[in-house]
């Protein structure tokens, strides 16, 4: 069996963004002391937020590298895939307290699960997943804490707390649970 080919370099033209990021990523290793911390949180917090470009959970929330278990996805909404990285957040790496941050402007707010049948009709086969679109997004943030506060699988869930950040003045506004 051949050995694998290295790949070509790339011409200054062919450049992608990942190439950018690899080189970037080989100067900040060059630096790199290491974290000297384990896989645990420090604070054993976990945070979900949304994957919006703008937002930055460890500058918004004070954190540094090992502080908290940070899961995101399309608008930070909890899923069955962010029960389970709860979950072994929880119940393998010691987290308690759970933040769920959602935004304004979040890109969910103009979908809706049409976005699937399009979709479908594009390349022949509907996604599994659900879109999770919403409209409001305190009553969003109140169904992600539902979601949390009710899952069997999740041992602790008396702090769990839920907020909205505005991305245009980066502040926290807390959204009560339903009573």
């Amino acid at each position: 069996m051949a050995a694998p080919r290295t790949p070509a370099p790339r011409t200054p033209a062919a450049r992608t963004a990942t190439d950018r990021l690899v080189e970037s990523n080989r100067a900040y290793a060059a630096g790199f002391a290491g974290p000297g911390r384990g896989a645990r949180p420090v604070l054993g917090v976990a945070v979900v937020t949304c994957m919006d470009a703008r937002i930055d959970p460890h500058a918004a929330l004070g954190l540094e590298l090992g502080d908290c278990h940070t899961i995101r996805n399309a608008g930070g909404v909890v899923t069955d895939d962010t029960i389970r990285s709860l979950t072994i957040s929880q119940r393998a790496l010691g987290t308690g307290g759970i933040v769920l941050i959602h935004h304004t402007g979040c890109g969910l707010q103009s979908l809706t699960e049409d976005f699937r049948l399009d979709l479908e009709a594009e390349v022949g086969q509907r996604p599994a997943w659900a879109v999770d679109a919403f409209r409001d997004v305190d009553q969003n943030v109140r169904q992600s804490m539902r979601r949390v506060r009710s899952s069997p699988f999740l041992p602790r869930t008396d702090d769990v707390r839920g907020f909205v950040l505005d991305v245009e003045t980066g502040l926290l506004r807390e959204v009560a649970p339903e009573s």
